[in-house]
């Protein structure tokens, strides 16, 4: 079996990555992408039922934990996709995107799904980011 070199990995903690068998981002030279980031408190429960702002707000929060741990931060996302289980609270989930990305705005979806791995989850979100010029 022939792999990658130069990969770094990290891993927020959360139950289904050694579960499912993933982690939270992964870096190849200048490459990073952060998987699927549900609203997860430090405890495993789900963070704020109920509030699409705050549960967006914390997925950025773990996604910017995830861009440090692999030296990077926001300025280097390059795209953001969202998945909401209401279109309709598109406003609440774009403010805490604004907050986090309206200095350095990136490409970006929101796609309504039926539901997600906990039925308390309002939105998880991926994000793709380049470390350009030894940024940051």
């Amino acid at each position: 079996m022939v792999g990658l070199t130069g990969v770094r990995r990290t891993f927020s903690g959360a139950p289904w990555e050694s579960q499912v068998g993933y982690c939270r981002g992964i870096r190849v030279g200048d490459q990073i992408c952060i998987t699927g980031t549900a609203p997860v408190a430090p405890d495993g429960s789900v963070f704020a039922p109920g509030d699409a702002y705050a549960q967006a707000k914390r997925c950025f929060e773990i996604i910017q934990q995830a861009l440090k741990d692999l030296d990077a931060d926001l300025s280097c996302v390059v795209r953001t996709r969202m998945y909401v289980t209401d279109i309709h609270r598109w406003a609440e989930f774009g403010q805490a995107h604004h907050e986090f990305f309206a200095e350095h705005p990136p490409a970006t979806t929101m796609v309504e799904v039926q539901r997600l791995i906990d039925p308390a989850m309002l939105i998880e979100i991926e994000a793709d980011a380049i470390v350009v010029n030894n940024n940051p």
